[in-house]
């Protein structure tokens, strides 16, 4: 049994980019280039580029700073907890970049994740190496038979448009706080801001009785 995970807005509660784009006064720039990305407006990877390149020459300290910073999502902590417990794989696969997943990996146990990376010259920001594209499936794929999962027993857990090609490698398909695009394609839908929900649907969906410890 699988776990997939978007991570900016399901795993942390922020976008990373725009934050960072504050130190520069461009976030009302680069916020609107995330949206549409997210909405499915524009070629995603493209979107991504544009939205780094103009936060050129940003400090390394600073990129790695505003991550460290990033909240983890309501419940997160205990939702990974109780998965991990029933002997679950978690996996992460994000449009975000590695400085922002060794925390991520380590606080919530996270068996495996795929992200992109931010380069840096001279300890300034300098372009990006994208490794995980709009299709998000094609990395999950690569562990997924390496594991040797099968579909149903794969559960993804997004928000965003160019999240949505994992749902055809998974059984249970998790719209979480979610774009209308993605809710429309999920199994099911949790609005609620709290990721230990996500359970209760996991139960429901396989007739299972794992439980969550309550958010402290």
């Amino acid at each position: 049994m699988l776990v997939i995970f978007d991570v900016e807005g399901v795993l942390y509660d922020e976008e990373y980019l725009p934050i960072l784009a504050e130190k520069l006064n461009k976030q009302d720039e680069i916020w609107e280039i995330t949206k549409q990305g997210i909405q499915g407006k524009i070629n995603w990877e493209e979107g991504l580029r544009t939205r780094v390149a103009a936060l050129k020459g940003l400090d390394q300290k600073t990129c790695q700073e505003v991550s460290d910073a990033l909240p983890i999502m309501t419940g997160a902590k205990e939702a990974c907890r109780a998965l991990k417990a029933a002997g679950w794989k978690l996996m992460a696969v994000s449009g975000g970049f590695t400085l922002m997943m060794h925390r991520l990996q380590k606080e919530l146990d996270l068996d495996y994740v795929y992200s992109n990376d931010l380069i840096f010259k001279d300890g300034k920001l300098d372009g990006v190496t994208i490794n995980v594209d709009s299709d998000k499936s094609k990395s999950a794929r690569v562990k997924i038979e390496e594991w040797g999962e099968k579909k149903e027993d794969i559960v993804c857990v997004v928000d965003g448009a160019n999240d949505i090609k994992l749902f055809d490698i998974c059984g249970l398909g998790i719209a979480y706080r979610a774009q209308d695009l993605v809710k429309d394609l999920a199994t099911t839908t949790l609005e609620e801001k709290d990721l230990s929900k996500i359970i209760d649907i996991i139960n429901k969906h396989y007739k299972l009785e794992l439980e969550a410890a309550t958010p402290a």
